[in-house]
């Protein structure tokens, strides 16, 4: 059976270090046997179709291709049309009424718990929240992402010091979303 997914590349094209062309990008994947291969933006997005594997096989291929091919290591995450799907509906912050710039998740490599949270004092961050999903960080940040200071938080407590994490604006969970499911 083949599935549809969504590879989340983590930190290329940021700052003009790591690059990887996204017309490169897809000729690696069509040249490890995946179809129907698409990009999205320059930031690390690529939808395909494949009839082998799983999510974790698919993106440590992917990862390794990526460091043969192009000499250094990148951190990839792997993701079904269904999963997509479920994240994004399954936002707990009423995304219809938010700018996308307002709205971000995290993808993680394995699921998270409230436990990697403790200590966070969340009243202190308002009205910047963020809630969990299973691997998944939905982040609200009424100024941005980049002016976040939960987000700086939250990446300077190291919370995923032993997942990969990588984050997508909404515009880009919902073009994910819509992407892997035509």
């Amino acid at each position: 059976m083949t599935t549809t997914y969504a590879a989340l590349l983590r930190g290329i094209n940021v700052g003009g270090a790591r690059k990887v062309p996204m017309a490169d990008l897809r000729t690696l994947l069509e040249g490890l046997g995946l179809g129907a291969v698409r990009t999205h933006l320059q930031s690390g997005q690529a939808v395909f179709r494949a009839d082998r594997g799983d999510e974790d096989t698919l993106a440590a291929e992917i990862a390794g291709a990526i460091e043969t091919r192009f000499g250094f290591g990148v951190d990839v995450l792997v993701r079904d049309h269904a999963y997509l799907k479920a994240v994004a509906e399954a936002c707990p912050f009423p995304a219809a009424d938010l700018e996308a710039r307002q709205l971000h998740v995290t993808y993680f490599s394995g699921p998270v718990g409230p436990d990697r949270f403790t200590g966070i004092d969340r009243a202190a961050f308002l009205p910047e929240e963020f809630r969990l999903g299973d691997r998944a960080l939905y982040l609200y940040a009424p100024d941005g992402l980049g002016r976040s200071k939960l987000a700086e938080h939250l990446s300077k407590r190291r919370v995923n010091k032993d997942l990969i994490a990588t984050t997508r604006n909404w515009n880009t969970v919902v073009k994910l979303v819509e992407m892997t499911g035509e």
